[in-house]
């Protein structure tokens, strides 16, 4: 049976133990080394190797999520997997159940079509800036969308110049003109072709993306699909997903229509009428329109980043067709795989109770502060008191901070995180950003720390 060291500190240990015993009976053996720090959220690699003596008679060590450092050269020293456990202790169970069934989201099979809705207004060098930061974020092909009565003229060294980045491009228009353009300068996708203008491919290579002659007009559709079977060359076929409350169910009947009657076909759904047309948080809607293309084996979305709440709308795509690629393949619920989606909530907010978190208190014997949150409110305590509250400025008497400008501004900071925290039900741990899953880029490092080292876990009162 493995045999895991768990290396923590005194303010962790008792409930490390508790967390331990209660996954027993477990897979695993277990001890528990606390290497002479107080807070594990401090350690370092280079601390663990000169506090902790080789070799260590184990299978592998766990560190805590928060150590620092650089695990593998710690994994040569000891002969022995080194790793980085779960931030919180309260998710260790968790932890291992990952650990016994590893998930890989680097699969996925749907295509981003990410639109540059006011292409023609921006220049050629403005609209390869724009398409690297849309790759970046996860689109597959970047769309060129046409305007009504607004000329284009640059909309061949475009197509061109995105090429040359090594970018797949689509064109989108009404204007057949523009389309045959965008073609013969190398798109590689033209939106949106109909049963009366498949005359353009006698002009161009691209593969296009068939709509039908009206709304709803299924059977022109049908016929268009037909027609390029015959032909023999490749395509997408779009029924077009209408906004709510203007038709969405009947829309999401004519996909399922179109996957019934053509089983092989390859099945663009245009997401953006429901997430940029819905004042709501685009994540949720974006995990349902892919978990219904995952269902459908759709080949693609066409999606756009306009309004401002639909900003992260190709990252959030990303994620959600990864995830539901998985649940698919796997014939799982999508759940359990990635915390991603999940921006304003989080599944597991509280990870200890405030008897927990009073216990903690209780052994505190420095004028550093601690904040944490509990489904109570917001905790701060040192060696001089514990408080709660729901509002951060009731405990501004309480932390006389006055004379200390620097630590007041860090724990307005870190009291205001926690606010933000508890209300949503979010996850905190201080000294790090909130996690805004893909509705926001991740922080790297966290700033503050950077600004001002030293006020951390922090000085005296």
């Amino acid at each position: 049976m493995e045999h895991i060291v768990f290396l923590t500190g005194r303010l962790a240990q008792n409930g490390l133990a508790r967390v331990l015993q209660s996954l027993e009976p477990a897979s695993f053996t277990w001890e528990i080394r606390e290497i002479g720090l107080q807070v594990a959220a401090l350690m370092t690699a280079d601390m663990i190797k000169r506090r902790v003596p080789a070799p260590i008679a184990a299978d592998r060590v766990i560190v805590p999520g928060r150590c620092r450092g650089d695990l593998d050269a710690l994994s040569l020293h000891y002969g022995m997997p080194v790793e980085r456990g779960p931030e919180e202790l309260k998710d260790l169970p968790a932890y291992f159940n990952r650990a016994a069934r590893p998930v890989d989201l680097s699969k996925y099979d749907i295509a981003i079509f990410a639109e540059i809705v006011d292409a023609p207004r921006l220049t050629v060098d403005a609209i390869c800036a724009r398409a690297a930061q849309l790759q970046a974020d996860g689109a597959d092909v970047i769309d060129l969308g046409c305007l009504p009565s607004t000329p284009f003229p640059h909309l061949a060294d475009a197509v061109r110049a995105l090429k040359a980045q090594g970018l797949k491009v689509s064109v989108d228009s009404m204007d057949t003109k523009e389309l045959v353009r965008g073609g013969r300068a190398g798109a590689d996708y033209l939106l949106s072709l109909n049963a009366d203008t498949l005359w353009i491919l006698n002009e161009v290579d691209s593969t296009p993306v068939l709509i039908a002659r009206e709304p709803g007009d299924e059977a022109s559709l049908f016929s268009a699909v037909e027609t390029m079977t015959r032909m023999g060359r490749p395509f997408l076929a779009d029924p077009i997903l209408d906004p709510i409350p203007f038709g969405l169910m009947k829309s999401l009947m004519r996909y399922q229509r179109l996957r019934d009657a053509f089983p092989d076909a390859p099945i663009l759904m245009g997401v953006g009428n429901v997430t940029e047309l819905t004042e709501a948080d685009t994540s949720g809607i974006n995990a349902l329109l892919l978990g219904i293309g995952a269902e459908l084996g759709i080949a693609g979305i066409l999606t756009t980043q306009v309004s401002g709440h639909a900003r992260r709308a190709v990252s959030e795509a990303d994620v959600a067709r990864r995830v539901m690629y998985a649940a698919r393949e796997m014939q799982t619920l999508p759940k359990g795989m990635s915390d991603a989606l999940m921006t304003v909530h989080a599944k597991r907010p509280f990870p200890d109770t405030p008897d927990e978190i009073a216990e903690t208190a209780r052994a505190i014997r420095d004028p550093n502060f601690r904040v944490q949150v509990s489904p109570d409110g917001v905790h701060v305590y040192n060696r001089d008191g514990h408080h709660v509250e729901r509002d951060p400025f009731a405990l501004w008497p309480r932390l006389k901070l006055e004379d200390d400008a620097a630590h007041a501004f860090y724990m307005g900071v870190e009291l205001a995180r926690a606010e933000v925290a508890w209300r949503l039900g979010k996850r905190y741990a201080q000294d790090q950003s909130l996690d805004w899953g893909c509705a926001a880029p991740r922080d790297a490092d966290n700033l503050l720390a950077q600004c001002a080292p030293g006020t951390t876990m922090r000085k005296e009162a």
